[in-house]
C-alpha cells in the first residue's frame, strides 16, 4: 500500500515506521529539523518491542508533492486538526482512506467537513510514544494497537488492506463492529488520566494509588461515560470498570501525552480532551463537574503556552 503519515510524531512516527520496516510503501509528512533528520539519517525507533531504523525513509514538508496515497495516518495533535485537513487535501485520491489516530473523538467529523465523509473513517490507537529527538522516536509503554472503521459500520476493502498491512508489521490491529463505542472507550480513558495526570503533575501509579485522586479518576471515568451515553453510544455497562482495571495493570510511570505538554508549556489536547467533555455535557445537560474543575484549572496555562495570555 502507498501510505502518508500526515504527522510524524510519536503516532504517527511509530506506526509509520512499523508499517515501512514491515514493506509498505510509507512516505512521512514532517517539518524543521525533524524532517531534515530523516531525510537525511532514516527514522530512528527505540521501542520496548524492539528498536530499528527506517533507512532510506520517504519525507516531505509538501503533501502537492507526494500526490494521492491509499490511506493517510493523522497522526498531529487533535487541536491541530481543522489546518490539517486542509493542508492533506493533494493526498486524496477517489478511494484514499483518512484514518484519525488522536486523542478525542471530534476529529472524524471535523476531517469528514473539508475531505468529504466518504473518506473519512472513524479510528484511534493505543501508544505511548514520543519525540526523543529529530528523527528519533522512543516507545515506552503499551502494547501498540491500531482500530479503524466506517462509521456508518460497512466494509471498506481499503481498510481491510491496511488492517493486513499492519498485522503484517506485526501491529495489533482491528476493524470493531462499532468504530464509535471503541472510539468512545479510548476517550473515556484518555480524557481521564490526562486531565488527572496533568492537573496533579504524578504520573498513573501515583493517582491510582492515593485514595483522594483515586477517586478524582473513577469520577472523571464516570462522567465521560455518562456523556457518550446521552450521546447515544451503546457503551457497555461495565466500561468504566474495565478501564480502571487497565488503568492499574499499567506500568506506574506511565504519563499522557497532553500531560507532558503542560509540564512543558507546549500548546495541549486540554480542549479537545477534558474541554470537549465539558461542551458535550453542557449541551446534553450532563453534569461534568470533575472535567469542568481540571479544564479551568489548567486553562490559564494553557492560553500562555499559546500566547493568548501573559503571567
Amino acid at each position: 500500500m502507498r501510505i502518508a503519515v500526515f504527522g510524524t510524531g510519536g503516532v504517527g512516527g511509530y506506526f509509520g515506521a512499523r508499517l515501512a520496516h514491515g514493506g509498505q510503501d510509507v512516505v512521512f509528512i514532517a517539518r524543521g529539523a525533524h524532517l531534515h533528520a530523516i531525510q537525511t539519517n532514516g527514522l530512528r525507533i527505540d521501542s520496548i518491542k524492539g528498536d530499528f531504523v527506517v533507512t532510506p525513509a520517504q519525507a516531505s514538508d509538501d503533501p502537492g508533492q507526494v500526490g494521492p496515497v491509499d490511506a493517510v495516518l493523522v497522526g498531529v495533535k487533535a487541536w491541530q486538526i481543522p489546518d490539517a485537513a486542509q493542508a492533506m487535501r493533494p493526498l486524496i485520491g477517489e478511494q484514499t482512506i483518512v484514518v484519525p489516530l488522536e486523542n478525542g473523538v471530534e476529529a472524524p467529523e471535523q476531517l469528514a467537513k473539508v475531505l468529504g465523509a466518504e473518506h473519512v473513517l472513524g479510528g484511534l490507537c493505543q501508544l505511548s510514544a514520543f519525540i526523543a529527538a529529530s528523527g528519533h522516536i522512543r516507545h515506552v509503554g503499551m502494547e501498540p494497537y491500531v482500530a479503524f472503521g466506517e462509521r456508518d459500520g460497512r466494509p471498506n476493502s481499503t481498510a481491510g488492506s491496511l488492517r493486513q498491512a499492519f498485522q503484517q508489521a506485526g501491529v495489533k490491529a482491528a476493524i470493531p463492529a462499532d468504530i464509535q463505542v471503541a472510539m468512545w472507550d479510548k476517550f473515556i480513558f484518555i480524557a481521564a488520566v490526562s486531565g488527572v495526570g496533568a492537573v496533579t503533575r504524578s504520573p498513573m501509579g501515583v493517582y491510582r494509588s492515593l485514595p483522594e485522586t483515586r477517586r478524582m479518576l473513577v469520577e472523571a471515568l464516570q462522567e465521560v461515560f455518562a456523556v457518550a451515553k446521552a450521546r447515544g453510544v451503546n457503551m457497555p455497562d461495565d466500561t468504566v470498570e474495565k478501564r480502571l482495571a487497565f488503568i492499574d495493570n499499567s506500568p506506574p510511570g506511565v504519563v499522557a501525552s497532553m500531560h507532558r505538554d503542560i509540564v512543558e508549556g507546549r500548546p495541549s489536547e486540554l480542549r479537545s480532551q477534558n474541554g470537549a467533555v465539558v461542551r458535550m455535557g453542557q449541551a446534553l445537560g450532563v453534569p461534568t463537574p470533575v472535567h469542568s474543575f481540571i479544564y479551568t484549572s489548567l486553562l490559564p496555562q494553557e492560553l500562555r503556552a499559546r500566547g493568548e495570555l501573559q503571567f
